[in-house]
């Protein structure tokens, strides 16, 4: 039986990484921060997999000195390992990139037979952006480290379409650009099937959407629909969003930063090869459903 690192375990795709990586017969060693994280489901209907993993081990890839023996005993690694929320001491570059390359350096040292790693869809069209720039800068370390690898491009997690659920909750909604771009979002169970597909495959880059696709004017008012609400959404122009984000830069660039990249999607296209069959309608009401349970009982509760 193959012992599989899962980097980013506690994430919101690492976590259906790791069921998925059990439901093929694999032992899983999850590489998180804090390991209690493990034992709790996640803010997106990801579950707990504390009883799934076979070894947690405790690291922070910003400090060398904790990865120690990482990848020892190991015979394959995934890392769906990013920044995604600002952090006063992290950057995508310590994160996306530098982390990722100090996960691989521990990899070729154990002699690791495979390495996946979840990059970005478009990335070409978007290397003004910081955190596409870290993410690609790894994927050149892994073409250029002589090990067997292949990178997995997902267009957009189910996870990140939650914010619009987020958003018409309060009733009203701003979005860049018109609306009319398209994505074809990916549920993360479904992009855990397309990786561990990449682990057992010979592909080298494989690119990965869902079975839907939205405009984003769609995204919005689906959101809206299943909260029952009517649809109040506020379209501005790119230019305008970009001169914000110029001034937002002078005072916040990890915050600019983060937002240039929903700047960019927002002005393209972005339908990717489809797979799995999940759809966002489903989950939206299924995280909405959630939500009003929490909510009465923490009422209750009071």
């Amino acid at each position: 039986m193959q012992t599989v690192l899962v980097a980013g375990a506690a994430g919101y795709l690492g976590r259906h990484i790791v069921v998925e990586l059990k439901r093929r017969g694999y032992r899983v060693r999850a590489f998180v921060r804090d390991g209690r994280k493990l034992k709790q489901s996640g803010p997106f209907l990801e579950p707990a997999v504390d009883g799934l993993v076979d070894e947690v081990f405790e690291g922070d890839a910003t400090r060398p000195e904790t990865l120690r023996g990482l990848c020892r005993g190991v015979d394959l690694v995934v890392s769906a390992m990013g920044l995604t929320h600002p952090d006063a001491r992290m950057t995508p570059e310590s994160v996306d990139h530098q982390g990722n390359r100090r996960i691989l350096e521990q990899a070729l040292e154990a002699g690791v037979g495979k390495f996946v790693y979840v990059s970005v869809f478009h990335a070409g069209e978007m290397m003004e952006v910081e955190t596409v720039r870290a993410h690609e800068a790894f994927v050149r370390d892994l073409e250029s480290s002589g090990m067997e690898y292949a990178v997995v491009r997902p267009n957009g997690y189910f996870s990140d379409m939650a914010m619009f659920l987020k958003a018409a909750r309060v009733g009203f909604m701003v979005w860049i650009g018109d609306g009319r771009s398209r994505i074809n979002p990916i549920h993360g169970a479904d992009l855990a099937g397309v990786t561990v597909d990449a682990l057992e495959g010979t592909e080298r880059e494989v690119e990965a959407g869902g079975p839907e696709t939205f405009t984003y004017r769609e995204l919005l008012e689906l959101a809206f629909e299943a909260l029952g609400k009517k649809p109040r959404i506020l379209f501005i122009p790119l230019r305008v969003a970009e001169a914000v984000l110029s001034v937002i830069g002078r005072f916040s660039p990890k915050l600019a930063a983060l937002g240039s990249f929903a700047v960019a999607v927002a002005g393209m296209d972005n339908c990717a090869p489809p797979h799995g069959s999940r759809r966002l309608g489903a989950f939206y009401r299924e995280l909405s459903a959630r939500e009003k349970r929490n909510h009465t009982t923490s009422h209750q509760e009071i």
